[in-house]
């Protein structure tokens, strides 16, 4: 019995030891690229059959924390981008219209969303659901986040932390999804289905963060041909110490192989960057980096990042940047506001306060090959310009000639008295751009609309605004969280249809929100 003791005992201490080296990470030096390698990886059972393994529960209410930090230069001067003109209302078709998930007891819904083939799917705090596309009809769910990795051990499958990404990876036709671990030791939990059913089997990979101390928050993907994409907001403890942008061996992912993360960090002040995400059904020209984007260290600039990733031998692989791109002025919303988030977007009465998330670029970085021309649109959360009372506004932009980036047009989308604010946006295979918005005001409940335009339309301007929904409640006591971000996506049947969701306030109380799910399409694209 003693010897059998010590056996188990050895074999305890072996597994204990490959586990740790497996997910080995040397310490870079400053600027070099990390190697990340895999702590395991497997195939699942079909998502359908695991999702019965893991009931959905009852949360306590609870706050997924968002830490924050940026320091940006406020530059003297009006925001010269800000619409003036009034142009006819958006010119689009509307498809479907339903409600997505409602709350469950945890706050801020996170929501995502990635459309497929034949699917949708919503994937909000802390659970998913699967939908027909064609009707809106409920396939699956909602099941909790973490039954992507339901018999798969450690903490990917026992923690269900939040933060989730959605992705349809067009040209494979598979899932990408995501969900960091956020207690400790900090994980990075990735699932890339094998077929494009999101119901199906996954090949499901935990990695080690590196340093293991910095937890991982705010994490943000994107598909690219060379690999999948990643940016999050580094903290220890509460002191912001950069960022790290990752890319992941999609080529080995798909074939369900052993993969590594290739990893940069960059000190604070960097913070809040996102990597460019592939629509449409042309690659960018072959060695082409992953482009990252960011608010700049004053109001006239932004900065864009480029990774070029080596699978063959990661010591060629670079980080580099930033460029500084210039913009027109913007003016930062909720300067003195009482906290990180800034707390001040309001509602009518007894809401509270509702978060602005002013310091970042909002989800996604949409990139898009017309052959003649790359393009990139993203959009932030500014302060109104004259002629309006709100408080949010939304500036977006449209930038070509990556390699040299440039601004090609730029607006600052605004109402006379509603503020608007966490941007979604994208642009369709004719270069239309839709910008979904969420939108409140003291007299309007926190609703869904979007704006858009048409290749046709004025220069840097945006057509009148649709509403998706009207709210009829208002947030009261979810220590002010609203987003974190949205999802504006991109249907790859047609290369037309976009899909937008984002949350709402149907019922008046704490932690109550709803979401919405919308789909649509400009009359001109075919």
């Amino acid at each position: 019995m003693r010897t059998l003791r010590f056996q188990k005992l050895a074999r305890v201490v072996l597994a204990a030891i490959v586990f740790c080296l497996t997910g080995l990470a040397l310490p870079a030096q400053a600027g070099s690229v990390r190697v990340i390698h895999e702590i395991k990886h497997d195939v699942s059972l079909p998502l359908r059959d695991m999702a019965k393994m893991v009931p959905v529960q009852k949360y306590e209410n609870r706050e997924i924390e968002l830490r924050s930090h940026a320091v940006i230069k406020q530059l003297p001067g009006e925001d010269t981008a800000v619409q003036t003109e009034t142009l006819p209302d958006v010119s689009t078709i509307n498809l479907l219209n339903f409600d997505g998930q409602a709350a469950d007891s945890v706050a801020p819904p996170d929501t995502e969303g990635a459309v497929g083939g034949n699917q949708y799917v919503q994937w909000v705090n802390l659970r998913y659901n699967v939908y027909d596309k064609a009707t809106g009809a409920l396939i699956l769910g909602p099941v909790l986040g973490n039954a992507f990795w339901s018999g798969f051990g450690g903490t990917c499958q026992s923690s269900n932390s939040g933060d989730p990404i959605v992705l349809y990876d067009k040209a494979a036709q598979r899932w990408f999804v995501s969900q960091p671990v956020f207690s400790t030791p900090y994980m990075y939990c990735i699932a890339v289905s094998t077929s494009s059913d999101a119901t199906g089997s996954y090949n499901r990979y935990a990695f080690a963060t590196s340093p293991p101390s910095d937890f991982p928050d705010y994490p943000k993907w994107a598909v690219w041909p060379d690999g999948y994409y990643s940016s999050v907001n580094e903290f220890i403890g509460n002191s912001h110490d950069g960022i790290q942008a990752c890319a992941a061996d999609r080529a080995s992912m798909l074939a369900g192989n052993k993969a590594t993360l290739q990893c940069f960090n960059k000190p604070s002040p960097t913070f809040g960057i996102l990597p460019s995400d592939l629509d449409g059904n042309t690659p960018p020209p072959a060695g082409s980096p992953n482009y990252y984007i960011g608010l700049g260290a004053d109001t006239a600039h932004l900065n864009m990042w480029k990774f070029h990733v080596d699978w063959v031998n990661p010591a060629n692989s670079t980080f580099t940047g930033p460029t500084a791109i210039r913009v027109p002025n913007y003016t930062l919303i909720c300067v003195n506001g009482p906290d990180e988030i800034r707390s001040c977007i309001p509602q009518p009465s007894p809401g509270e306060k509702l978060a602005s998330l002013p310091n970042r670029m909002m989800y996604r970085f949409a990139y898009r090959n017309f052959g003649d021309h790359e393009s990139l649109v993203a959009a932030h959360t500014v302060k109104p310009g004259s002629g309006s009372s709100a408080v949010a506004a939304v500036r977006w932009y449209e930038i070509r000639t990556p390699q040299t980036p440039k601004v090609v047009q730029a607006g600052t989308v605004q109402h006379a008295s509603i503020s608007v604010w966490c941007p979604g946006i994208a642009m369709d295979k004719n270069g239309d751009i839709a910008l979904g918005v969420s939108a409140s005001s003291p007299a309007v409940d926190p609703s869904v609309a979007y704006v858009g335009r048409v290749p046709t339309d004025p220069q840097n301007k945006m057509e009148s605004p649709k509403t998706v929904v009207k709210g009829t409640g208002v947030q009261q006591n979810t220590s002010n969280r609203w987003g974190d971000y949205s999802a504006m996506q991109i249907d790859p049947a047609d290369d037309c249809t976009f899909w937008f969701t984002t949350e709402y306030i149907k019922t008046t109380g704490a932690f109550h929100w709803s979401t919405r799910i919308n789909s649509f399409k400009f009359k001109s694209c075919q």
